[in-house]
């Protein structure tokens, strides 16, 4: 077994909790297929060694293959359950085509958590997230007391949120103090130095009234703030060839003046990163470390050298200075305006 090293690694609590996660951490939305064990358990090992304990998959991902993956990987390792975090998400079924398939119906959360557990080969996952809210009818009432049952079924320690308003969660907050249910403490959003609004001020009314954790998925906006899109799409990146679904509507975004602007913007972050000695992912995962409500930045890899390299944005972080980030802020032009708060 092996023995868990922090390394240099950071953890924060992961919002009103005493569990404490990594500030960078590894999930597999989409990088973990059915032919790619052998790449995850590297990415795994690789992660372990830099002091990552949080690792995030969901249902959905791989239509529930990367919940299997993540299984098998972590059984053939054998790691000591306490020292590692993992977390799913229930929302979009993994295939399913009855109507109940789907959703935070307390049906399908109960069922659904069951199957996730069976793949996973876990007795438990750490936090399960909402994966999107039920704008299809189901009550929140329903759905915060499914997520109660499921912890107190001993099946997850905390349930969380992933893409709801501000106004959803609080709703969910509402709803389990009237009838003494469990709140969530966390939420999953996209949060990038091109994407700031919704975590930076729709927000941070949460982080104060709730100390609202968060485990910050596409931190490098699709690849796009690692500067590889800056003279097209090459073969063999994630935008190259003929991209489908949420990656599709990313390049299609690129193609258009606003997106032009953001490559600009990447441009000239990159002059900057060399300055420092850093890559442009490198530092743009530094100012997201930089936010002091982020609990932990989820890292995509499809090999383990692509984490070895984002881990340096630890040191990167501990190096900015304020006059570091009045530059980038300058390039960025975008930073929002919470001060209302």
């Amino acid at each position: 077994m092996a023995v868990f090293d922090p390394k240099d690694m950071e953890y924060r609590f992961l919002g009103n909790t005493g569990m404490k996660v990594s500030v960078l951490s590894y999930g597999g939305w989409l990088t973990v297929k059915d032919d790619t064990a052998k790449v995850t358990k590297e990415c795994f090992e690789e992660a372990w060694k830099h002091g990552v304990n949080f690792f995030d998959t969901a249902e959905s991902y791989g239509l529930g293959q990367c919940e299997t993956v993540f299984g098998d990987v972590l059984a053939e390792l054998g790691w000591n359950r306490s020292d590692y975090v993992v977390s799913t998400k229930l929302y979009f079924g993994f295939g399913e085509t009855g109507v109940n398939g789907r959703g935070l119906s307390r049906k399908h959360l109960i069922e659904g958590m069951d199957k996730s557990l069976k793949r996973l080969k876990l007795d438990y996952v750490d936090i399960v997230f909402a994966h999107r809210p039920d704008r299809r009818g189901t009550p929140m009432e329903e759905v915060v007391r499914g997520f109660t049952q499921i912890i107190q079924d001993g099946k997850a320690f905390y349930w969380g949120t992933s893409e709801w308003s501000a106004f959803e969660i609080e709703h969910a907050h509402h709803i389990a103090d009237k009838y003494g249910l469990i709140a969530p403490v966390a939420e999953q959003p996209e949060y990038n130095m091109l994407k700031r609004d919704r975590f930076e001020s729709e927000y941070y009314p949460l982080y104060k009234l709730y100390k609202y954790g968060t485990t910050i998925w596409s931190p490098l906006a699709s690849g796009i703030l690692t500067g590889k899109y800056n003279d097209g799409f090459g073969e063999g990146t994630r935008l190259g060839g003929k991209p489908e679904g949420y990656l599709a509507g990313v390049r299609n975004m690129l193609e258009t003046p606003e997106g032009m602007a953001k490559i600009e913007k990447v441009r000239k972050l990159s002059s900057v990163a060399a300055k420092l000695g850093c890559t442009v992912a490198q530092l743009s995962l530094a100012l997201v470390l930089k936010n002091p409500n982020s609990s932990t930045v989820i890292l995509g890899a499809s090999k383990a050298s692509q984490l070895t390299e984002n881990f340096g944005a630890l040191k990167v972080y501990r190096e900015l200075t304020d006059e570091i980030v009045a530059e980038c802020e300058e390039i960025l032009a975008n930073k929002p305006n919470y001060d209302v708060y």
